[in-house]
């Protein structure tokens, strides 16, 4: 098959959905089919080899921002438009556009999920026309924020177009009110347009069904997966090896991925004294909105006095993320939103690292489906599910034995269920289901 796979990049961070749709091109590839991972915005940040080399990026970010807020510069000449998009102005824009927040982009999201109605629609027809040549049988949208292209996608290039969901919930809530119930209304009059979702689990296909009122049959669900490559393929070969005690989190270094409440743990734990020689390593990407943070959280940690016992290392290379998966006892991301999947976690426990989570959003169903760790009773993660996150973090760390268990139940469950080879099979088999349903149609 030819699939075309459209991609937003995340400019010089670290993207989940980036590291996803990367490796599950890698494997499509890999499986026979003419894979092709189109960038858009700004260039993919990722720590394995990149599959969009070579192929033109598109929807550049300086000139969707232009257009957003320049009626003028619509219509721009051809040789501004295309000067614009050069890689090595991309580059520069790449750092201050990684501190946009969702509260300043409710006009941006609006055009973008109107389409062809919307201001940037030279954009759109510049991806049309480059389709054209590559003659795609399916396209694949990376989320739903995509959804404004499905319209001309279908009924210029006559194939289908399918659109995973990736956690656009969190973005669209935040954006300001009025723009927000917009967006909303307008993504699901969209949604009907395309051939078929694809959700990363069942918590987040139910919860983007109701809000985008789709039918079941219309949303699947295939688990995210990784690229297995050089995590510990058994326990005799396990890269582990953490020296002491060792707290870990990979994941962007926010408030949303409940960074500041794991140091708050953190601290309880260090305070209750129980496990000796307790260290926190804090890993993932921290672009220019997260260093305040991470800022305030390092004063913390110095009026505590444990900031020698905390590693802060961001922006890891594939390499140093393997090692430092090795150093860690057990892993916790408390995200504080509706988490839609977690690559981290499959990364975690990939290396055999067992997790401890919330109950809630996806991370129930990624704990029963690998056995790898444990649930804490903390929702909104306020003083007493504070407590909760501690106690089942001491409960590990207090005890190796069970903590190794249930990483390695974790390990094997990832590479039986959550490897990116599988993830690429299961989508490939949707994308012939949908390009036979659309050609009856």
């Amino acid at each position: 098959m030819r699939i075309v796979q459209i991609t937003p990049g995340a400019g010089k961070m670290f993207c989940g959905a980036c590291l996803r749709d990367n490796a599950l091109v890698t494997e499509l590839r890999r499986l026979g089919h003419s894979a092709t991972l189109t960038p858009l915005y700004l260039p993919l940040t990722l720590d394995e080899a990149d599959q969009s080399a070579g192929a033109p990026l598109f929807y550049g970010g300086i000139n969707v921002y232009l257009e957003q807020h320049s009626a003028l510069f619509r219509h721009a000449p051809r040789w501004l438009h295309h000067w614009l998009a050069a890689p090595f102005l991309l580059r520069l824009a790449a750092g201050p556009a990684t501190s946009t927040r969702p509260e300043h982009l409710g006009a941006i999201t609006l055009s973008m999920l109107r389409g062809e109605a919307g201001h940037q629609a030279r954009e759109l027809g510049e991806l049309i026309d480059w389709l054209r040549g590559e003659k795609p049988e399916v396209i694949c949208l990376s989320n739903a924020l995509l959804i404004g292209l499905v319209r001309r996608l279908r009924s210029e290039l006559r194939v289908p177009v399918i659109c995973s969901l990736q956690g656009e919930d969190w973005f669209m809530d935040a954006l300001p009110p009025g723009p927000r119930e917009t967006a909303w209304r307008t993504m699901a009059e969209r949604a009907a347009e395309a051939d078929l979702f694809i959700a990363p689990c069942n918590y987040f296909a139910e919860l983007m069904r109701r809000r985008l009122r789709l039918p079941p049959e219309r949303v699947r669900v295939v688990f995210n997966g990784i690229n297995l490559d050089g995590f510990a393929p058994d326990p005799q070969s396990a890269i582990r090896n953490p020296p002491c005690p060792t707290l870990g989190y990979l994941a962007r270094m926010s408030r949303e991925k409940g960074l500041e409440k794991l140091v708050d743990a953190f601290l309880l734990l260090k305070k209750r004294a129980r496990v000796k020689n307790l260290k926190l390593r804090v890993g993932g990407s921290c672009g220019p909105a997260d260093q305040p943070l991470v800022a305030e959280l390092r004063k913390r940690l110095e009026k505590a006095g444990v900031a020698g016992d905390v590693d802060f290392v961001p922006n890891l290379s594939r390499a140093a993320k393997l090692e430092f998966l090795g150093t860690l006892s057990v892993f916790s991301v408390p995200a504080t939103y509706g988490e839609a999947f977690g690559l981290y976690l499959i990364e975690s426990l990939a290396a055999g690292v067992p997790v401890v989570q919330p109950a809630h959003s996806a991370f129930p169903e990624i704990v029963q489906a690998t056995g790898g760790g444990l649930l804490c009773d903390a929702q909104d993660l306020n003083a007493q599910d504070l407590n909760a996150l501690a106690d089942a973090l001491e409960t590990l760390l207090l005890d190796p034995a069970r903590a190794r268990a249930l990483g390695e139940c974790g390990r094997k469950a990832v590479a039986e269920k959550f490897s990116a080879a599988i993830m690429a099979r299961q989508v490939a088999a949707l994308c012939a289901e949908a390009i036979r349903s659309f050609s009856i149609s």
